[in-house]
């Protein structure tokens, strides 16, 4: 069976700690590598607050829009930890403790002579009907419920989860990517990439500044999921770039600089 042209993604970072600038997030490149290597388009990302009704519009927004939906953080044991709270409430469904969730814990704990307190019960509550997802680092489990995949923050233990929820996902057609090099600045190449885009709408066509080499450069990076599409594309674009270069005294695109 062939995979599907489109498979799509939200992704829902949870935690004033993000938004306050305390915890500098890289969850989101990983999720957004691990999808590229399904061939899933990460289309959406927010950042919300710890405010129940806030995860609440999130999470309904975005499970409606998208094929699959992944959360991260606020499934700890404190009081600001309430997203498993909101999930349920975007599902209308109730947060039992889950006896499974529970064995869980309290096997990773009785090997660490660790009390099963009312606060460390909290990441045993599960959504009702949610299926869990296996955390190998610290045992506290994520959940899945409809097409929402709820992990952990901690890189290490999302991680964890995203190799763990991996065989359950179905991805679409990779996206290929081809880079051009360009010694000029955008503004040169504004007008005539714009053109080349209008001709080839199936390719995504992005435009870079760097600027880091003490010289102005453009780094063009074309996507698209058909090898052929693309080829013919990126040929277009570095004809382009060899047009540029020679208005502006510099080597052709495939010759060396």
């Amino acid at each position: 069976m062939s995979a599907p042209d489109t498979v799509t993604a939200g992704l829902i970072v949870i935690g004033d700690e993000i938004l306050s600038g305390r915890t500098k997030d890289v969850n989101i490149g990983t999720i957004a590598d691990f999808c590229t290597e399904l061939g899933i388009a990460l289309t959406e990302v927010r950042v919300v607050s710890d405010v129940h009704e806030d995860i609440v519009d999130a999470v309904n927004a975005l499970r409606a829009r998208y094929t699959y939906v992944f959360t991260t953080g606020g499934i700890g044991p404190t009081h600001d930890d309430i997203t498993a709270d909101a999930i349920a409430s975007a599902f209308g469904v109730a947060l039992p403790i889950n006896p499974e969730a529970r064995a869980m814990l309290e096997a990773r704990w009785a090997t660490t002579n660790t009390e099963a307190t009312e606060a460390r019960l909290r990441m045993a509550r599960i959504p009702e009907g949610a299926d869990l997802i296996v955390n190998a680092v610290s045992a506290a489990p994520g959940f899945r419920i409809g097409n929402v995949h709820v992990m952990a923050g901690v890189p290490k233990i999302m991680q964890a989860m995203l190799e763990s929820i991996a065989p359950t996902l179905e991805g679409g057609r990779r996206m290929l990517s081809v880079t051009i090099a360009c010694r000029v600045g955008e503004g040169a190449i504004g007008g005539p990439l714009g053109r080349l885009q209008a001709e080839y709408p199936d390719v995504k066509m992005g435009s870079y500044p760097q600027m880091g080499t003490g010289a102005v450069h453009t780094e063009l990076v074309l996507r698209s999921p058909d090898p052929d599409r693309l080829a013919v594309a990126a040929d277009a674009v570095r004809a382009m770039v060899s047009e540029a270069h020679r208005a502006a005294g510099l080597p052709a695109a495939d010759e060396p600089y």
